[in-house]
């Protein structure tokens, strides 16, 4: 009962932490908004930051930021009507008219225009519940509030379709070698299936592949900050430190620390739910909080050879005590 009852508490701290960040958000809503000032006043790491904000609240930080701006234009769409358009959308942190108009239509499936002269001959009218259908906002409704979905801690855990076995070890630096691929790495298949085989056609003739080999792939970017095209992925095998390399053939080390081991058996198409369990359901009521250094998966079999084609993956994130 007083392990349950820490956990709670534990959680309550993030919680705590993203409440904070959406008062700020509310607060200076005209402001940049910048990613590294949000994570200051959330406690945690740029890079860990945007993905427990993603992992709780069910919705990208930048598009939690721009759909808060939109609803509040649109409340002053209705209650000012003949306050300009472009007057109202800087007021709340649009700086470019275009973009904002761009926004604000894929939204709402209508112009701010459209929507001032739909609906503001009714007063009463609930800018927020009171959206009109269109294909694209259906596509991309809204998650509940996130201080309502909070409040009984069910919606997002009960929904996930992955669960793992999550475990905290201190390991030993890791020297690897590793081939690297800079582009879209969601889906793609066959990216992943040319590094493994450069990588293991490279370390086999040097005597590096055996029955113990540790391979690895380290995802450097953020998929939700850092453009496709731009996202770093390394395909990495454990090797002797001594091991020397040559041509595009890369080596790096894995810091010593402490880490937290999710455990997984999981199909092809579920990998981003493995690491949504680690952040949304393990690591608020953990106790820790993600530390600096690499995140990356472990892969412990040959899908291949499975008899359900399942992928067994152990998912490493650095942690420290919150």
């Amino acid at each position: 009962m007083e392990h349950n009852t820490d956990n709670v508490l534990i959680r309550q701290e993030y919680i705590s932490r993203i409440n904070h960040v959406q008062d700020y958000i509310q607060n200076h809503i005209a402001d940049s908004l910048t990613l590294e000032e949000l994570a200051v006043v959330s406690g945690f790491s740029k890079f860990h930051f945007h993905r427990i904000f993603k992992s709780i609240v069910n919705e990208s930080l930048y598009k939690y930021i721009n759909r808060v701006r939109i609803e509040k234009v649109a409340s002053y769409l209705l209650h000012k009507p003949q306050k300009p358009i472009t007057d109202i959308a800087l007021k709340f942190g649009f700086t470019n008219s275009s973009m904002f108009s761009r926004s604000f239509k894929k939204f709402y499936g209508m112009s701010a225009t459209e929507y001032r002269l739909t609906y503001s001959k009714n007063s009463k009218v609930d800018s927020k519940n009171s959206k009109p259908d269109s294909k694209d906002r259906k596509d991309h409704s809204v998650p509940p509030s996130y201080n309502e979905s909070v409040s009984n801690n069910n919606w997002r855990y009960n929904n996930m379709s992955v669960k793992g076995n999550v475990e905290v070890k201190v390991i030993e630096e890791m020297p690897l070698i590793y081939v690297r691929h800079m582009g879209p790495y969601k889906n793609n298949a066959t990216m992943y299936q040319q590094l493994i085989g450069k990588l293991m056609t490279w370390a086999q003739v040097r005597g590096l592949v055996n029955e113990d080999m540790m391979l690895l792939a380290i995802y450097h970017d953020n998929p939700d900050i850092t453009e496709e095209e731009k996202q770093r992925t390394s395909i990495c095998l454990v090797v002797p430190e001594d091991t020397e390399v040559d041509g595009d053939i890369g080596k790096m080390t894995i810091a010593s620390g402490k880490y937290a081991i999710g455990h997984f058996e999981i199909d092809a198409s579920e990998y981003g739910e493995a690491w949504n369990y680690v952040y949304a359901e393990w690591l608020p009521g953990s106790g820790y909080q993600p530390n600096d250094g690499e995140c990356f998966e472990v892969y412990r079999n040959d899908p291949n050879t499975h008899p359900e084609k399942k992928h067994l993956v152990d998912i490493y994130m650095p942690v420290k005590p919150l």
